[in-house]
């Protein structure tokens, strides 16, 4: 019977912890956070920072992951199909509307984003492989849940703290709940001001492989709203091309007459980084 290994275990917990703070923590805080002798920690730190994994500042000594670990991550994540299938998927997207284009699913009450293609504008919305949006906020996870039912659509928004992100955040599960509803209708979502001021996007689903996943075209909500129906043209003609609406059905181009939708059955300094996508 196998059995947990504790220092494979702390070290999981230690990186977890660095990815909540989001700041440089010494020894003694990461022990304090970790409910851990200073030791025990302190042997931890040196380990990982000797193989690489860690960094530390010259006067405050305390310590903060280096890219190794994404570095390693991303060359993992580029072996699983559906990053390849996401990266293609967002590449066209990116070609067809100069925009951000994103691919995800819904995991646990959140958003994971599979793959990713930044626009070409200087103003663009900026993400990584691997990061975990706020699914209340993501367009790409509200068009997830408008491929499966209203009940499971609400279990998942409250599997997670409906905070206030943006000043267009809906914390409201009703309100939440229509919008889904709306994108079941529609066949795809709009949110705006959601994860981030002045930041919207587009998005589709559908299935692989009996998986839902979505699509999404990110960015500034002015701009994006200008080109409303090039871009929900672009994200029906790449969702043709890579879901299907149903398992194993294939899905319909979309046609001027739907008003850019396929019919249905039954962040930042220049490069702007939320998580409204």
């Amino acid at each position: 019977m196998p059995s947990l290994v504790p220092a494979a275990a702390r070290t999981m917990g230690l990186l977890e912890v660095f990815a909540r703070e989001r700041r440089e923590l010494s020894n003694s805080d990461l022990a304090r956070l970790m409910d851990l002798p200073e030791t025990s920690c302190s042997d931890l730190l040196h380990t990982l920072h000797e193989l690489g994994y860690l960094v530390r500042t010259a006067r405050s000594r305390r310590f903060y992951p280096t890219a190794r670990l994404l570095a390693i991550a991303r060359d993992i994540s580029s072996s699983d199909p559906l990053f390849a299938i996401g990266s293609e998927a967002c590449e066209l997207l990116r070609d067809k509307t100069g925009e951000t284009g994103l691919f995800g699913r819904v995991e646990g009450g959140v958003v994971r984003v599979l793959a990713f293609t930044e626009g070409r504008h200087p103003l663009r919305y900026m993400q990584n492989v691997g990061d975990k949006l706020a699914l209340h906020v993501s367009a790409l996870g509200k068009a997830i849940l408008a491929l499966g039912s209203p009940e499971e659509a609400a279990r998942q928004l409250r599997l997670k703290p409906l905070k206030a992100i943006a000043p267009g955040t809906i914390t409201d599960l009703g309100k939440l709940e229509a919008q889904v509803e709306r994108a079941r209708r529609d066949g795809w979502i709009w949110v705006e001001n959601e994860g981030g001021d002045g930041l919207g996007a587009f998005a589709v689903a559908g299935y692989i492989g009996g998986e839902p996943l979505a699509l999404s075209v990110a960015g500034p909500v002015d701009r994006l709203r200008a080109n409303r129906q090039s871009v929900l043209q672009a994200l029906q003609e790449v969702r043709a091309i890579v879901f299907r609406n149903e398992v194993g059905e294939a899905l319909e181009p979309a046609s001027p007459s739907t008003g850019g939708r396929a019919p249905r059955r039954g962040t930042a300094t220049r490069a702007r980084r939320v998580s409204t996508v």
